[in-house]
C-alpha cells in the first residue's frame, strides 16, 4: 500500500484525525501496517481536499506542503473574531456593508505577491511556542508579516446590492492564510469580517474529483478494497516528467550511486524501471543524483 488516499475532509475533523481514520481503515481491511501521514494541515472548521500519504508516498508529503492550494471561502461582514473564523469570540463589529462591486474593486489589491500577517491563532512558533497556545493563554501575539502569492482571487456575481457576506475562490501559494486574507479584504472595504465557510478544492495535483468521503473509505475497508481508491505514488508527482531507467541503472541509483552520461535536460525527474518507482532524482550536466529514493 504505497500511494495516496484523498479524503474530502468533513467539518469538525482535524488533519491528524483524518490520518487516524485511514489507519483504522487499513486495520479493518487486514492490510499490513504502513506509515501514514497527511500532506498539509486543514483546520477542523474547513472541509475538502486532504491528501493522505501511505508507505513510500510519505516521502513526498513535504512536496504537498510546498504546493499551491485552491480554496472557496465565505467572508461574513460585520464581525471580526479573535480567531478570524466562526469559532472565535467577537473582538470588533461594524455596520458597514459593501456592495459586490466594492468587493470586485478591491480584489486586485490582494492578487499577486502580497505581504500578509498570519493570524494570532495559528500553528506558527513564537519563541519556541505555538502562537495559538500563547493566544489562548491571553498573551499578546505579534507575528511577522510574510511574503505570499495569490495567483487568482475571484467571485461569481456582479450585482450591486449591499451584502452581508461574499464567497470567493482563491488560488494561493504555500503559507497563505485564508483567514488573514478575509480579514484584510474586509478592512480594505471599510468594515470587519471573518471566515464563515472554508473549503479546499485543490491541494497540489489533487482535486475534489480525486476525493472520497469517510463513508466511502469505510465501505472500501469493509470490502477489503482499499486498493480501488488508492492513487499511485506517481500521482503526487504529476508535474514532474518520468525518466525511464534500465534495471542496471536502477540498481546503481538504489545503491546511492550517481549515473553519468544520461541524455536528459537538467531538472527533476521521477525515475522508473519497468513502471516501478525508483527515486525522485535531479539531473544536472547529464548526471543523475537521487533526491528521495523509494524502497519498492
Amino acid at each position: 500500500m504505497h500511494g495516496w488516499i484523498i479524503l474530502d475532509k468533513p467539518l469538525g475533523l482535524g488533519s491528524t484525525q483524518g490520518v487516524s481514520a485511514v489507519k483504522r481503515a487499513l486495520r479493518q481491511g487486514g492490510y499490513p501496517k504502513v506509515k501514514v501521514g497527511h500532506g498539509g494541515t486543514l483546520d477542523p472548521l474547513a472541509t475538502g481536499v486532504l491528501p493522505i500519504a501511505l508507505g513510500e508516498a510519505t516521502k513526498l508529503a513535504g512536496r504537498m506542503l510546498d504546493a499551491s492550494k485552491v480554496y472557496e471561502f465565505t467572508i461574513g461582514f460585520g464581525t471580526q473574531t479573535d480567531t478570524l473564523d466562526a469559532e472565535g469570540t467577537a473582538i470588533a463589529t461594524s455596520d458597514v456593508r459593501p456592495t459586490l462591486a466594492d468587493v470586485e474593486a478591491v480584489l486586485p489589491r490582494f492578487t499577486g505577491p502580497i505581504e500578509q500577517m498570519p493570524p494570532a491563532y495559528s500553528a506558527l512558533k513564537v519563541d519556541g511556542e505555538r502562537a495559538y497556545d500563547l493566544a489562548r493563554a491571553g498573551a499578546e501575539v505579534v507575528l511577522a508579516t510574510r511574503a505570499v502569492t495569490v495567483f487568482s482571487l475571484v467571485h461569481s456575481s456582479g450585482a450591486e446590492e449591499q451584502v452581508d457576506k461574499v464567497t470567493l475562490t482563491a488560488h494561493v501559494s504555500k503559507g497563505t492564510y485564508i483567514r488573514s486574507l478575509a480579514r484584510d479584504i474586509a478592512l480594505a472595504l471599510g468594515t470587519v469580517g471573518s471566515v464563515t465557510m472554508l473549503r479546499r478544492t485543490r491541494a497540489g495535483p489533487f482535486g475534489l474529483d480525486h476525493a472520497i468521503s469517510l463513508d466511502k473509505l469505510n465501505q472500501s475497508a469493509t470490502a477489503r478494497a482499499l486498493e480501488d481508491i488508492l492513487l499511485p505514488l506517481r500521482a503526487g508527482l504529476d508535474d514532474i516528467p518520468a525518466l525511464s531507467l534500465s534495471p542496471d541503472q536502477a540498481g546503481l541509483l538504489r545503491q546511492g550511486r550517481v549515473l553519468i552520461g544520461i541524455a536528459a535536460d537538467d531538472g527533476r525527474y521521477f525515475a522508473i524501471a519497468d513502471d516501478v518507482p525508483v527515486a525522485l532524482v535531479e539531473v544536472s550536466g547529464r548526471q543523475v543524483r537521487v533526491v528521495r529514493g523509494f524502497n519498492l
